[in-house]
């Protein structure tokens, strides 16, 4: 049984979706819809599907993929679930608290799966890093997400363009909300915060700082866990990982079980591997690896992260 699919958006990352989508198995990929016609005919050409009205893509799929920007969530996941479609949204959730939380009710009302696009839960570098052996207890996270300036996605601010990822990684690993949210920030390029530094702390004296960036001279991923036992440093561009304990520091080398190789980790598609969650959530009644609980979990942050930096 094949799921019928359409996205709804066809910017920079709806482009990666839709040739993704032409080629997953057990989907058929129906058609999409883009506010530039120009630009659906195109990426449909390459993909092979019709450019569709919205309300004719959405009729005629079992599912639908939205890439919009983020001030469209609402309206137009209301529109899919509306219908009785699963949904996929991309990140984050909704542009409000407010409307994240009513098409939650909305999915659950109308058993459809509703699956944010938190896409770095399905990397194979985050997956690393929660099978990696560091021991102990972790006490502190840092995570750093830098790049240069990119005239698109300035709808938001970093904190929802691009901190939010880490957000939602760093709230995976704490396994829970934070209990205290300080934040700095500033406008440089765009009318929204283009970076900032977030400060959370969590029960038990737990803390995390986030750093994100979108006006950086150069691209940087980092992520450090500090614990009881040592540290886990990981580099995700330079593909490194090495955890330093009571022993003396070491790069983590061959791993079998954990998908580590060589110091890093078997690399995979991110996005054919969160399509892929989403199609068995929809098939298979598999749960969503992000879903509308942990879409809101990371908005609520974010939004806290806003209103500190102000």
């Amino acid at each position: 049984m094949a799921l019928r699919v359409a996205l709804l958006g066809c910017g920079h990352f709806g482009r990666f979706h839709a040739l993704k989508a032409a080629k997953a198995p057990r989907v058929e990929f129906i058609g999409l819809h883009d506010a530039d016609p120009a630009r659906a005919a195109a990426i449909a050409a390459e993909c092979g599907v019709p450019a569709l009205a919205a309300e004719e893509a959405i009729a005629r799929a079992d599912a639908v993929i939205v890439a919009a920007p983020t001030r469209f969530h609402g309206s137009l996941g209301r529109q899919v679930l509306a219908a009785g479609r699963h949904l996929f949204l991309e990140k984050p959730i909704a542009g409000t608290l407010a409307e994240a939380e009513h098409l939650a009710a909305l999915a659950l009302a109308a058993s459809k799966v509703l699956q944010v696009g938190h896409i770095e839960r399905f990397s194979a570098a985050f997956r690393a890093v929660r099978q990696a052996p560091a021991g102990g207890t972790a006490l502190h996270w840092e995570a750093v997400r830098a790049a240069p300036f990119r005239p698109r996605s300035l709808d938001v601010s970093v904190v929802l363009d691009l901190m939010i990822h880490d957000i939602d990684l760093v709230l995976a690993l704490a396994g829970e909300a934070p209990t205290t949210v300080e934040a700095t920030g500033a406008r440089v390029m765009s009318d929204h915060a283009d970076f900032a530094v977030a400060r959370l702390g969590f029960s038990g004296g737990r803390s995390a700082t986030i750093t994100a960036s979108r006006i950086s001279l150069a691209m940087e991923r980092r992520l450090r866990v500090l614990g009881t036992e040592g540290e886990m440093s990981v580099d995700f561009l330079g593909r490194s990982l090495a955890v330093l304990r009571r022993g003396g520091a070491e790069a983590v080398a061959t791993m079998p079980g954990f998908g580590i190789d060589r110091g890093g980790w078997t690399d995979h598609d991110s996005l054919e591997a969160e399509q892929a969650g989403f199609v068995a959530a929809c098939l298979d009644g598999v749960s969503p690896e992000v879903g509308a609980a942990e879409g809101i979990a990371a908005l609520k942050v974010a939004l806290a992260v806003e209103a500190a930096i102000g």
